[in-house]
């Protein structure tokens, strides 16, 4: 019995002075190696984007591949340096990738939609879009979905493959946005209701004056009235200020230029037989 226990004492610490100690490098390792390559990456990311000649989104993307191919390369060779044949693994993986091929279709789908996202860049970060029903300001593009954030700051992670084969909106890839606005006026000379519009619209600092702001009639019988379409153009990043200012300051305007407004009305009528 002490002979069977000498031979377990021994094995154990041939194990411990070879493959422990290797397994102990291993780890070593592959922490201080994964902890190098993220601020690498970090740092070269930040030197890219101070130059300002490659898009944001692009280095973005780019570094963070890099970094996921660095660390699985360094977990492949601790792997041979164990002394596990890395062909088999090799073989291994493939197998594994077919598998989770056919189980993960929709993933393949959106990490080719973001490969085409990437690619077409129809936007990028720090844009504002519309799309797949979702509102919001472009705050990171991954490889399988891009993170947008709403007005009431939800995040929302849309997947890439249903937003690169949809509608997407832009809503500030241009410098300038034109408000659009409609009235419905009764009982008023047209005349009379576009000049306090575009006086108005004159005196808004945010509202430009080329192009010149537009207040024209575009129908009759609207909303039991005379309908008023108002243009103004504006910087993309002052659009929401100018259209509710510019709602604010004409109805104080039709206010004091006694300019009514209709609403819709209903008469009912009895008849008694």
């Amino acid at each position: 019995m002490g002979d069977f226990w000498t031979n377990v004492w021994s094995t154990l610490c041939s194990w411990a002075m070879n493959t422990g100690i290797k397994i102990v490098i291993a780890l070593v390792v592959l922490l201080i190696g994964f902890k190098v390559i993220n601020k690498i990456a970090k740092k070269l990311e930040a030197k890219l984007l101070a130059k300002g000649k490659l898009d944001q989104t692009l280095v973005h993307t780019l570094v963070y591949v890099g970094k996921i191919l660095l660390k699985v390369l360094i977990v492949v060779c601790l792997v041979g340096y164990l002394g596990v044949e890395t062909s088999s693994i090799s073989a291994l993986i493939a197998s594994l990738g077919v598998a989770a091929g056919l189980a993960l279709n929709g993933a393949l789908g959106n990490f080719a939609g973001g490969m085409i996202i990437i690619i077409t860049r129809p936007f990028k970060i720090g844009d504002f879009i519309s799309a797949q029903g979702v509102d919001g300001t472009v705050e990171e593009i991954r490889i399988i979905n891009t993170k947008v954030v709403t007005l009431d700051n939800k995040v929302v992670y849309l997947p890439n493959g249903a937003l690169s084969s949809g509608s997407i909106v832009n809503l500030t890839e241009k410098d300038l946005r034109r408000v659009d606005l409609d009235f419905s006026v009764a009982g008023n000379d047209p005349e009379l209701v576009k000049k306090p519009i575009l006086e108005t619209c004159s005196r808004m600092q945010l509202i430009l004056k080329d192009p010149a702001p537009f207040a024209r009639i575009t129908d009759f019988g609207a909303g039991n009235g005379t309908k008023v379409t108002v243009r103004a153009w504006t910087k993309s990043g002052t659009y929401w200020d100018v259209y509710l200012g510019l709602l604010e300051e004409l109805q104080k305007v039709f206010q004091e230029n006694k300019i009514v407004v209709p609403f819709p009305q209903l008469d009912v009528h009895i008849k008694n037989d």
